[in-house]
């Protein structure tokens, strides 16, 4: 049986023979859909800007932003300029102030002895190894002392600053203006401050160096120490005879002789070159200028160590004495240790050794250097450096000038070439 089958049959009407026929349930009529929203178009204006081609908008763009860049480069530069020509101005009037004396304000101090805590404190300058006057006199092969910068030092020294001075010696001497620079700001330093200024011989302290420091309230010597040589000597004065060779080396040797001639104005004015004698009257000279230095040097040590001068020309001479020795002579007073000088002269201050430290200036930093200060120490005259693979080469005017007066104690072997 087929599907269709199936279904009943609804009858056919034909309109034609029924007419028309009402709708048992009829239909409310649809209602008539609203037209879909639609927005206002936008108000017209009146002449609407024409977008700019992109080649025309990007090159404004590039050459305003390039402008812009520009001053703004050029007012920083401006700037920059300004507060470099300024910071240059700074330098320039910190190294005027920072040069000379006023160096010591940025060196720092380090202890050499007692604690970093200790409350109070004795200044350390060191006078160590040729005196020589300034630094205008050169450089020597050994680290050395210029005289006129310890005088520096020590006049800068306010009675606030510290509670003493000690000057720590090891030297064989050197000039007679450097080391009487020294011995003359010891006593400027006492009478302006009140303060004491004791002297410690670490190793010798000869001609120059018992110069330097006679007028001190107290010299005491380590053990093994030297002290003395109180003299004045000039030279050397060379005088070559039947030269038969010369060269930058002396050893090569010609056949023949050489002499020289110089041309002068002035009476004496070739002293002491080495292809003639001396005349009387040229020896008489710088012999009265050896004995006008000797006699200072003798009346200083004789007034400031209370010793007769008949003793020091007579008997003590120029002679070189143990610490035992010197102490019994009278040039010094004590021979003691480091620590325990160091304790007794922190009580000759009226200080409590156990809250006493002793500090000495140390070289400056970097940034120091930049303000216009050495890298050393005011008052320590560096070592001659070698120059261009070549060793080093003394230029002090110690060791270059035969005619100036020394108060010097041996051979300048150590610091001259």
């Amino acid at each position: 049986m087929s599907q269709d089958s199936q279904q009943p049959q609804q009858p056919q009407q034909h309109p034609e023979a029924s007419g028309p026929q009402q709708d048992p349930h009829p239909q409310p009529a649809p209602r008539p859909m609203a037209p879909p929203y639609q927005p206002a178009p936008p108000p017209l204006s009146p002449m609407a800007p024409a977008k700019p081609a992109p080649f025309r908008r990007g090159f404004g763009l590039g050459a305003g932003a390039g402008l812009g860049f520009g001053g703004a480069m050029l007012v920083f530069s401006l700037l920059a300029s300004l507060l470099f020509g300024l910071m240059m101005m700074g330098f320039a009037g910190a190294a005027s102030t920072l040069s000379g004396s006023g160096q010591t304000a940025v060196e720092p101090l380090a202890t050499v002895w007692g604690k970093d805590t200790a409350t109070k404190k004795l200044r350390a300058i060191p006078v160590a190894g040729a005196i020589q006057t300034r630094a205008a006199d050169g450089f020597a092969l050994a680290e050395g002392t210029y005289g006129y910068e310890v005088a520096d030092v020590l006049d800068a020294l306010e009675a606030d600053d510290t509670d003493g001075v000690i000057l720590m010696m090891d030297t064989p001497g050197g000039t007679v203006t450097g080391s009487k620079a020294i011995a003359d700001a010891v006593d400027r330093y006492r009478e302006r401050t009140g303060k004491k200024v004791y002297a410690f011989v670490q190793g010798m302290s000869a001609s120059g160096g018992m110069y330097a420091m006679a007028g001190a309230d107290e010299i005491i010597a380590d053990h093994g120490t030297t002290v003395g040589s109180v003299g004045v000597i000039m030279g050397p004065l060379e005088r070559y005879r039947d030269v038969t060779g010369m060269g930058s080396i002396m050893g090569g040797v010609e056949a023949g002789s050489i002499t020289q001639e110089y041309i002068t104005a002035g009476k004496g004015k070739d002293a002491g070159q080495p292809f003639r004698d001396l005349t009387p009257e040229e020896r008489a000279n710088l012999t009265d200028i050896t004995n006008e230095m000797y006699d200072d040097f003798v009346n200083h040590v004789a007034t400031k160590r209370g010793i007769d001068r008949a003793v020091i020309v007579d008997q003590l001479g120029a002679g070189m004495f143990t610490g035992q020795k010197a102490k019994e002579v009278g040039y010094i007073d004590e021979v003691m240790g480091r620590d325990e000088a160091m304790r007794h002269f922190a009580t000759g201050a009226g200080l409590d050794p156990a809250d006493t430290k002793v500090v000495q200036a140390t070289a400056p930093g970097l940034l120091a250097s930049l303000f216009g200060v050495e890298a050393r120490p005011w008052g320590v005259a560096p070592a001659a450096q070698p120059v261009g693979g070549q060793p080093a080469r003394a230029t002090a005017q110690m060791c270059t000038d035969p005619t100036a007066p020394l108060v010097w104690h041996g051979p300048l072997v150590g610091v001259c070439s």
